[in-house]
């Protein structure tokens, strides 16, 4: 009995979709992941604004540092973009110096993450108690400052961190952050993988794109995702007016 001779890897394969079965796992994959993320973020929604007890976003969010890593995480998508356009071009060695970057950002992500963590960790509340009831204290400050401007204290400076047991505020963005970070870090282990399966011999090829294709898929991802996650928790959680 005659077989139909199997199709090059990297080309679409005869199926009732159209798509390769690995591509179509992968956006089944990715929808359930909108999902998960879906959940989690509704969670946040949901509990948002209802903690006893600082600190709060507006407390302890800086930003112009969380820009910065936001920025950094788009740029790579485009490099990633610049990856694969060099590899069905070709040209190997463009594709290694792009898909490198990609990881090396995607690295960099990850550090301004670790480093925003530490620092939500160990927030610290400053002020002078002359500023209690001028407008010139958040919310938490003015918490602090009722309980601890007593018996002749003119200034109060104290280590009140934010960690997931702090609030609900913490659970939920630590959460959330975390379960980001975490695919983050699994599509870092992808790139780079791929990276050193280039220099194999028939590794990754211009006829052999599919393995870059879904890193690809799942990198643009997770960029779409954190869009998602900055604007509602940090630009939301700063900006209420937003």
């Amino acid at each position: 009995m005659a077989h139909a001779p199997a199709a090059p890897h990297g080309e679409h394969e005869p199926t009732t979709t159209g798509l390769n079965h690995r591509k179509l796992l992968m956006w089944a994959f990715l929808g359930s992941d909108c999902m998960f993320f879906g959940t989690l973020i509704a969670t946040y929604l949901v509990y948002k604004g209802e903690s006893l007890s600082g600190p709060l976003p507006i407390d302890v969010f800086d930003i112009p540092v969380t820009s910065v890593s936001t920025f950094v995480l788009l740029m790579s998508s485009m490099s990633m973009v610049l990856a694969y356009a060099a590899l069905t071009r070709g040209n190997l060695k463009t594709f290694r110096v792009w898909l490198l970057s990609t990881a090396i950002m995607g690295m960099t992500f990850i550090a301004f993450q670790v480093f925003e963590f530490r620092t939500f960790a160990n927030h610290e509340v400053h002020f002078e108690c002359s500023e209690m009831g001028t407008g010139q204290l958040t919310e938490f400050e003015e918490q602090v400052a009722a309980d601890k401007c007593v018996d002749g204290v003119t200034e109060v400076e104290e280590k009140i961190g934010l960690t997931p047991k702090t609030n609900l505020f913490g659970t939920t963005f630590f959460v959330l952050t975390g379960f980001h970070g975490a695919h983050v870090t699994l599509g870092i282990v992808w790139l780079m993988s791929l990276f050193w399966y280039s220099f194999r011999r028939g590794g990754v090829t211009a006829e052999r794109n599919l393995d870059v294709d879904l890193a690809a898929l799942y990198w643009h991802f997770v960029d779409i995702v954190w869009i998602v996650i900055f604007t509602v928790v940090y630009l939301f959680g700063v900006f209420e007016g937003f």
